[in-house]
């Protein structure tokens, strides 16, 4: 199973259309949010309560999500090295960039696998092998780019 999770705020329909596109023979569970975007063969629900989630997550063969700091600790702390999908500014589904700096950073440390041109979606999810990450390793690092990116996003004027 492939566990799609954009967030539960804003829209994004880029990722959701991509989701679209991977190849109809896996079990797809998609949490949409507000998109308007509904991939055909996917499940899809709007929001989903964080225990349900979790579970979703620990499920899937692959976990594909937007660069949420949530989503992914989320994705981490679950044993899942999650396919990560920043939202972009110059596309307006973000205020800024953040999202993109956080998932090249998280990428650079091997703790996601950042897929910024959505077109190589069904390429990465195909090489996902499902097996679980040691969170107490991911984790560990995580927290250590999290330090060092809020550090330097603080220290910029």
């Amino acid at each position: 199973m492939i566990f799609v999770t954009i967030g539960s705020y804003e829209p994004f329909d880029r990722l959701l259309t991509a989701v679209g596109e991977l190849p109809g023979d896996e079990l797809i569970v998609a949490q949409c949010g507000v998109s308007r975007i509904r991939p055909l063969h996917a499940t899809c629900v709007d929001f989903l309560p964080f225990h349900e989630l979790a579970e979703h997550v620990r499920q899937a063969r692959a976990v594909i999500t937007h660069a949420g700091v949530g989503s992914v600790l989320t994705a981490l702390e679950n044993g899942k090295r999650p396919i990560v999908v920043p939202r972009l500014q110059r596309l307006g589904e973000a205020v800024d960039d953040h999202q993109l700096a956080f998932a090249r950073r998280l990428d650079a440390a091997g703790t996601v696998a950042l897929v910024e041109d959505t077109s190589r979606l069904p390429e990465v999810v195909s090489a996902t092998l499902d097996r679980d990450v040691p969170f107490r390793t991911t984790g560990a690092r995580l927290v250590s780019e999290l330090r060092t990116y809020l550090a330097e996003t603080v220290a910029r004027p």
